[in-house]
């Protein structure tokens, strides 16, 4: 197989970078339309497969899947033992994960202030 620039620039074990560019490699990781929102569940508290697939945004199970199994493998989340002591297992933000925090709020400010249909609302249990 060639050796080609896309090649080049894989990660280990990881789909290939578009470019070595930091926005462009944030992008591959989380700008898509969902994995933000699964990291805002996980900031407000939420845990589960169950609670994610609840969320008001409707994220299709399959898609949910693959998004933490994203997450997961750029260390972005951990997977835990679930509270209620089944054998079940839910997830919780990293070190790594919790550093997109200031992200999410500039997200979070900057569509209250420019996207007057948009409100803050804190979901139930957090």
């Amino acid at each position: 197989m060639p050796v080609t620039r896309r090649n080049q620039i894989a990660t280990k074990g990881l789909a290939p970078r578009r470019s070595p560019c930091p926005v462009a490699c944030s992008l591959d990781i989380f700008g898509d339309r969902w994995t933000l929102l699964v990291i805002r569940d996980l900031f407000f508290g939420r845990t589960r497969f169950k609670d994610f697939a609840a969320s008001p945004e409707g994220i299709p199970t399959n898609i949910l899947s693959e998004r933490l199994e994203r997450l997961l493998a750029r260390s972005i989340i951990k997977q835990i033992p679930a509270d209620d002591g089944t054998k079940r297992l839910a997830y919780r933000l990293t070190k790594k994960g919790k550093a997109l925090g200031p992200i999410l709020k500039a997200m979070r400010d900057w569509g209250l202030a420019w996207d007057k249909s948009t409100r803050l609302k804190i979901p139930r249990g957090s």
